[in-house]
Formats: structure tokens, sequence, C-alpha cells
């Protein structure tokens, strides 16, 4: 039975509170897009979208027309798949990645940051489902810590271009609001994979949404117990494990 560390198991029940405003709902399909495209420091969608048109951008605009762009299963959002089973790829690239609001306020590793050291020795660490699931991923897993969502766009795009005939699939958290958001971005890149909404203190606003991509997001985020055991029966399961331990000498 999967064993749930002791700051989930003991918490109580967060605030619900709705995953996005219905002001925020309104056309969020281009507001969305127009946060990407004005807030894309890095040239993004130069570098990678218009060098290849084809690519991205036909995908692109079949995505922003279609009303449904994924499906809801409990606290998973599937992107181009039809049930979770789908993300465990032998021969693909895995994706685990979590949103930075997860992490404890007192992470070591600090919290609006790229980085985690998911030390199951340090005590901050062992009480952290980021550091569970890290230890639980296959081996070869690329995990993502995500600060801003221009931070994970470039990620996975990269992978994109590296490794063109792949399949890329991945299991990363974020708030309902970021899920509903960027659905079409990621159908752009031709990805497929499971979004897990957070609960807790989301940010179901743009103007909060927008300040925690600045880092200023006192609250945090949780990831239900439900769908903790959802997510490390997933890790368990991957071929990635089983093809590890083929490969090890005698």
């Amino acid at each position: 039975m999967l064993k749930l560390y002791e700051e989930h198991a003991k918490k109580p029940h967060p605030p619900k509170i709705p995953g996005i405003t219905k002001k925020t709902a309104r056309f969020l399909k281009l507001k969305s897009a127009w946060y990407l495209l004005t807030h894309d420091t890095e040239k993004l969608f130069l570098r990678y979208v218009l060098k290849h048109p084809v690519r991205y951008l036909l995908p692109l605009l079949k995505s922003l027309f279609k009303k449904h762009t994924f499906t809801i299963d409990k606290d998973f959002y599937l992107y181009n798949i039809k049930e979770p089973m789908e993300v465990l790829q032998e021969h693909g690239v895995f994706v685990l990645g979590f949103s930075y609001c997860q992490k404890p306020l007192d992470c070591p590793s600090g919290r609006f940051t790229d980085t985690c050291i998911h030390d199951s020795s340090h005590p901050v660490c062992k009480q952290c489902f980021i550091c569970q699931a890290c230890e639980t991923a296959p081996p070869k897993t690329r995990l993502l810590f995500i600060p801003t969502v221009h931070y994970i766009g470039e990620k996975l795009l990269e992978l994109r271009e590296i490794y063109p005939a792949k399949d890329i699939t991945f299991l990363i958290t974020a708030c309902e609001l970021t899920l509903k958001m960027f659905a079409d971005w990621g159908n752009m890149a031709g990805l497929r994979g499971i979004g897990v909404r957070l609960d807790g203190r989301i940010c179901n606003t743009m103007k909060a949404f927008e300040l925690s991509e600045k880092g200023i997001k006192p609250g945090r985020t949780i990831v239900l117990d439900d769908t903790q055991k959802r997510i490390l029966f997933l890790l368990e399961k991957h071929p990635l494990h089983k093809k590890e331990e083929t490969t090890l000498p005698c």
C-alpha cells in the first residue's frame, strides 16, 4: 500500500475555492495567447515556432479552434491520451514536472527556482510529496521544477527539437487555470500526457497568476491524497523501471 508522508496525512482539507473565476474564464484562449506572446522575453516563439512553422503553427491553429482540447479524469487532465496509463511508454521520453508553488515554504532549494535537491534524509524534503515522487520515478525521467510557464514551454520545446521522432509524454502539476490556459501550446508541440490539478492556495485569476509568475506566491498548493496515490501508482508501474533492471550486470 502506498505510504503518504505525514504532512499530507495530517493536514486539514484545503479551502474550497473555484479553480477559475467566471470573469477569468471568459475568452481564456485569447488571454493565454496574449500573455504568452507579450511575456516571451526569451523569444521562444521566434526561436522554435517560426523556425518550424509547419510543425508547430498548423497544430496550434487546429487546437485553438477546438472547443475541448483535453479530457478530465478527476484531478487528471488528459492531453492527447484516452487514459492515464498511456503515459507509460518504454521507448519514449518521460517528463515529470512540479509547479514551484507546490514546494514547502522552507524548501532548502528555495521556492521560486528551477532546482530541487529532493533528499529524503533532509527534514523538509522527507515531508514533501515532490521528494517522494522523484524517488519513485523511473531512471532517465526528465525532472522539471517549474517557476514560470515560459520555462516549461522552453524545456518541452527543447526536448521536441532533440527528439523529433520520439513520443514525449509528461506528468506535470499545475493549477486549473494554467492547465486550461496552455493546453493549446502542448498540442502545438505534439505532446501527450497528464496535467495534475493542484488544490490549496491556487491562482484562479489572471492577476494572481501574473504575480505568481514573478515569484509572489505566499500560499502553498498541494496534491490531494487520492491524487498522490494515483501519481505514485503510475510512477511505480512505468516500464522504464524494468528496462533499467534488464541492463544491470550479473
